[in-house]
C-alpha cells in the first residue's frame, strides 16, 4: 500500500465532513473531522487540509468525493459536481467540485456518500466478492446506494432510497414525519431525526425494550423488503448511528422475514439472514475509504 497512489478523500455529510489522505485501509496518513457549516467555510477547511497534507506527504494523485445530496453525478451534465435540491440550508446548487479544481490539478471522482461507502465495502469490506448489493445508512437522514451487476447504481439521477414510502398506521404512529419534501417517507419516519422528533429527546437514551425500536424495525424492514423485491441484492449492509443500537438488527431481521412470508425462496433469507442483513465491516470508515476507492477507480480509467 505505501507505494500506491496517495488519494485525498472527502466524506461530505450533512452533519459532518471527514477528510482523509490515504492509499487504502492500511495506509491512512491523516484524517480531519469537523461539522458541516456553510459551503464557503466547510469547503475552504477541506482545501486547506489537503494543501497541508501535500506539503507533508507529497502530491495527491486524485481526489474522491462522496457527498450528501441530492447531487448531479451525471457525466456531461452542465451541473455535474453540484449539490442540487438539498434541504441543507445554504447548500442548494453549490458547485462543490469546482472549488477543488481551482486548487488541485488532479482527477476528481464524484458520487453520493452512500455510493462511495458501498464501493468501500465492495473493495475492502462486507461486499467483497458480491456484484449486486445495497448499502443503507440510517443516521441523521437515511441514504442508500449499492451495486447492480458490478456497477454502482446510477440512472436518471442516483438512488434516493431514503425517500421511498413505507406504510404508516396513524393509530399506531401519529407522527407525520420530518422530511421537508415528503413528510412520512422512510427518512421522515425512521431516521435519527425522526426518532428524536417522535419521542421528544435523544432516542439513543431510550431503553432497549421501548416501543420505539419495534416501530423502527418495522419501517426499516418495509424499506429492506422493497429493495429485496426490486433489486434482488445478495446482501444488505446497514450502517449509521441508529444501527449501532444492538436491539435494531435482530428486530429488523425478524420483521423482514415476517413481511416476506417465505415468498423469496433463498437460503440467505430463510436460513442465514444474519449474514444477509449485516453491519459494514469498515464501520465508520466506510465512507472515507469509499472516497479513496472512487478515486482509484477514476485513476484506473485514465
Amino acid at each position: 500500500m505505501p507505494d500506491a497512489p496517495l488519494i485525498g478523500s472527502i466524506e461530505a455529510g450533512g452533519t459532518k465532513f471527514v477528510c482523509t489522505v490515504a492509499s487504502g485501509p492500511d495506509d491512512v496518513r491523516d484524517e480531519l473531522r469537523y461539522p458541516t457549516t456553510t459551503p464557503d467555510e466547510t469547503l475552504a477547511r477541506a482545501i486547506a487540509f489537503f494543501q497541508e497534507q501535500q506539503a507533508t506527504h507529497g502530491p495527491l494523485a486524485a481526489l474522491g468525493i462522496g457527498s450528501f445530496g441530492p447531487i448531479d453525478c451525471t457525466e456531461g451534465s452542465p451541473t455535474w459536481g453540484h449539490v442540487t435540491s438539498t434541504p441543507k440550508p445554504g447548500w442548494a446548487n453549490t458547485d462543490f467540485v469546482a472549488r477543488f479544481r481551482e486548487h488541485f490539478d488532479v482527477p476528481i471522482a464524484w458520487d453520493t456518500d452512500v455510493n462511495a461507502a458501498a464501493l468501500g465495502e465492495h473493495v475492502w469490506g462486507a461486499a467483497r466478492g458480491l456484484d449486486t448489493f445495497v448499502y443503507l445508512t440510517v443516521g441523521t437522514g437515511i441514504g442508500g446506494g449499492g451495486m447492480s451487476r458490478g456497477h454502482l447504481l446510477h440512472g436518471l439521477v442516483h438512488p434516493e432510497i431514503g425517500h421511498i414510502r413505507p406504510r404508516r398506521d396513524p393509530d399506531r404512529d401519529p407522527y407525520e414525519g420530518c422530511c421537508p419534501f415528503h413528510g412520512d417517507c422512510l427518512e421522515g419516519l425512521a431516521s435519527g431525526t425522526a426518532l428524536n422528533g417522535r419521542w421528544g429527546g435523544n432516542a439513543a437514551d431510550l431503553p432497549a425494550d421501548h416501543e420505539a425500536w419495534d416501530l423502527e424495525a418495522d419501517y426499516l424492514a418495509q424499506g429492506v423488503v422493497s429493495l429485496v423485491l426490486i433489486l434482488s441484492p445478495q446482501r444488505v449492509i446497514m450502517g449509521g448511528g441508529v444501527m449501532k443500537q444492538p436491539q435494531v438488527f435482530p428486530k429488523l431481521r425478524a420483521r423482514v422475514r415476517e413481511l416476506l412470508n417465505g415468498y423469496v425462496q433463498s437460503p440467505a433469507l430463510l436460513e442465514h439472514i444474519d449474514g444477509f442483513i449485516v453491519p459494514p465491516e469498515l464501520g465508520d470508515q466506510a465512507g472515507m475509504l469509499g472516497g479513496v476507492a472512487l478515486a482509484q477507480q477514476t485513476l484506473a480509467r485514465e
